[in-house]
């Protein structure tokens, strides 16, 4: 059943939850929030604010699914995505106090099969580095965006990516050395890391209905449906991402009811109902400065910001704001997208998740909910500088796209018939890609695990449509070799080599 758009971005209340005594949710941060989804067109959100260890502000807006209209409650599971890393750094950290693991740890003492291209970099990696992003190895996303191999076969792949930097030289986000840090987790306790969280973290902080393996979400129901905008404006369902192979960087699933006793734990330096998961010692450590983020790795709400430094913790972003140290990550999946913030000395934390990729109102309601309850500032419409921000940007992807198109050759068709591009090309950290003739295009097909259609661009490159995986679209030109037939094809920025016929 199609729900009436009006109706869907009316129906915004579906759980309020306040402290005792409070008379109602602040109406700033309410009306901008309502503002904000009609303006995104975000189908549903969940936002929470504690401050000094009391929830201020707990709402459920919207719908989990556009089409059955089912209203979003205090119980719909919402991905982390990549705010995931602060949880699991908090396991490590919980290892940390044990005595049973160090910070500067060789990560080779606990994963002796742990490689990396550079042998210097690995003999030198540390347990924190895997966290901190500026280890010097380039990012291998592709290894689970175009496959779904075990967390170990990805790790042995990961040992082809390229130096890009010394180590601890620079910053480049990399989610596989999240996966490494979930394998030392499960290496030092005899636990996988999603028992462990589970065990160590989930059930102290009454987390109950807090997922840590997204392939289980059919089983426990109540989830949303991920949302993305196309380009041209077209809001369509996009895929599950379900890739547990790299689930300690992301993959973990919460909601409201529960993130909210999270949050209190933050606010209250790690602990929770008299229970404390963290020494004092270690929970500063996780949000020490321990790397500097370059501007050009940064967010674009820096220009709204005009932060004066920029760092990453272990699992948290840093930037000074008003005066005060802001900690946050953001999380984003295909058709979902999070944001966790706080800010330590004013002991305000807020958590956002909704079910449209890259929803940028998360940013306006993090800085919203800290002017209002750390801040004691209120009056900025960060909804309309976040919006008119992101809007820029989204025009100079469109005119990038116009200009893309009015570069095209026209008139020119394909060297050779398509089925001689047929054929199984290799990369050897990426894997293997199939092309085959389909209803007179090409198929290109990564893994037996991501699909896309090719259509003919120009000369011997081709481009896919939108409808895949990824929901976006690759450019794939095609190389001769001097005899005239194909010899590798280019996607994604890596070069597959045709394999012998």
């Amino acid at each position: 059943m199609k729900i009436n758009r009006t109706f869907l971005f009316l129906l915004v209340v579906s759980c309020f939850i306040f402290p005792a005594g409070a008379q109602d949710a602040p109406a700033e941060l309410d009306a901008m929030i309502r503002e904000g989804m009609a303006d995104w067109e975000v189908p549903g959100l969940i936002t929470a604010v504690v401050k000094d260890g009391e929830v201020q502000f707990a709402q459920a807006y919207g719908v989990r699914n556009r089409e059955s209209g089912a209203p979003v409650n205090g119980q719909t599971l919402f991905t982390m995505a990549s705010t995931t890393k602060a949880v699991v750094c908090m396991g490590l950290g919980i290892l940390v106090d044990r005595g049973q693991l160090a910070w500067d740890d060789p990560v080779s003492k606990h994963l002796p099969a742990f490689d990396l291209s550079d042998p210097y970099i690995r003999g030198e990696a540390r347990v924190q580095d895997l966290l901190t992003h500026n280890l010097g190895i380039a990012s291998a996303d592709l290894l689970w965006v175009l496959d779904s191999v075990s967390a170990g076969k990805t790790l042995e792949r990961f040992a082809l990516a390229e130096k890009a930097y010394p180590i601890r030289g620079g910053f480049q986000y990399n989610n596989l050395m999240y996966a490494a840090a979930g394998a030392v987790i499960e290496s030092v306790s005899g636990k996988p890391w999603t028992q462990f969280i589970d065990e160590e973290i989930l059930g102290p902080l009454e987390m109950t209905r807090t997922q840590t393996r997204s392939a289980s979400l059919p089983g426990v129901g109540n989830f949303v449906t991920p949302y993305e905008k196309l380009p041209g404006g077209d809001l369509v369902t996009a895929p599950y991402w379900f890739s547990d192979q790299i689930g300690s960087a992301g993959m973990m699933w919460t909601c409201l009811d529960d993130i909210q006793n999270y949050l209190i734990m933050l606010t209250q330096d790690g602990e929770y109902k008299g229970k404390r998961l963290l020494s004092p010692e270690t929970f500063d450590y996780l949000f020490k400065p321990h790397a500097f983020v370059t501007e050009s790795e940064f967010y674009p709400t820096q220009e709204l910001t005009q932060p004066h430094w920029r760092t990453y913790g272990l699992g948290w972003f840093q930037h000074d704001y008003a005066g005060e140290k802001l900690d946050f990550h953001t999380g984003s999946l295909p058709g979902l997208s999070a944001i966790a913030g706080i800010m330590r000395d004013r002991k305000t934390a807020v958590y956002v998740l909704a079910n449209l990729d890259h929803a940028e109102l998360r940013h306006a309601i993090l800085y919203k909910a800290m002017d209002l309850w750390a801040l004691d500032a209120g009056g900025r419409n960060w909804h309309d500088e976040v919006f008119a921000l992101y809007s820029g940007l989204r025009e100079k992807g469109e005119k990038a796209e116009a200009d893309l198109v009015a570069g095209r050759i026209a008139g020119t068709s394909p060297s050779l018939p398509l089925s001689a591009y047929a054929g199984t090309y290799h990369h050897p950290m990426v894997g293997t890609a199939r092309v085959r003739v389909s209803d007179g295009s090409l198929l290109l097909e990564f893994n037996e695990f991501a699909e896309f259609r090719l259509e003919h661009w120009h000369y011997d490159t081709f481009r896919s449509d939108l409808k895949n995986r990824t929901l976006t679209r690759l450019m794939v030109p095609f190389k001769l070799g001097a005899d005239g037939k194909p010899e590798s094809l280019e996607a994604l920025g890596n070069t597959f080599k045709k394999s012998p016929e």
